[in-house]
């Protein structure tokens, strides 16, 4: 299993704004080999941002790479870039292989 991860810190009062923007996304995720989840995740909030981190976990790390390859990656991230005010600075990419996995056990 491979987790991606991007970290965002958010201009404040745009927080809205920038959930939005992935809300109506067309990721197109859900068609693609080996895609398993999506998150996005709201932190905790500072003085100057509140800090958001975007997680897709897929089957395996060559899974995520054909993502990044495919028409679909360059769809779900066109016009990236037109969404600059938002943020305080570029993105921040964190890829993780998974080395161990818990899950709640299941109900009686």
């Amino acid at each position: 299993m491979f987790i991606a991860m991007n970290r965002f810190k958010v201009r404040l009062g745009q927080e809205a704004s920038f959930e939005q923007v992935w809300k109506s996304r067309d990721s197109q995720l859900s068609t693609l080999p080996g895609f398993e989840e999506f998150h996005l995740l709201r932190g905790p909030e500072t003085e100057e941002y509140t800090l958001y981190s975007s997680h897709t976990v897929w089957r395996s790390k060559a899974d995520f790479e054909a993502w990044t390859r495919s028409e679909a990656f360059r769809n779900a991230h066109k016009g990236a870039g037109s969404h600059g005010d938002l943020y305080l600075e570029h993105p921040k990419f964190e890829g993780f292989e998974v080395v161990q996995t818990l899950t709640a056990a299941a109900s009686a």
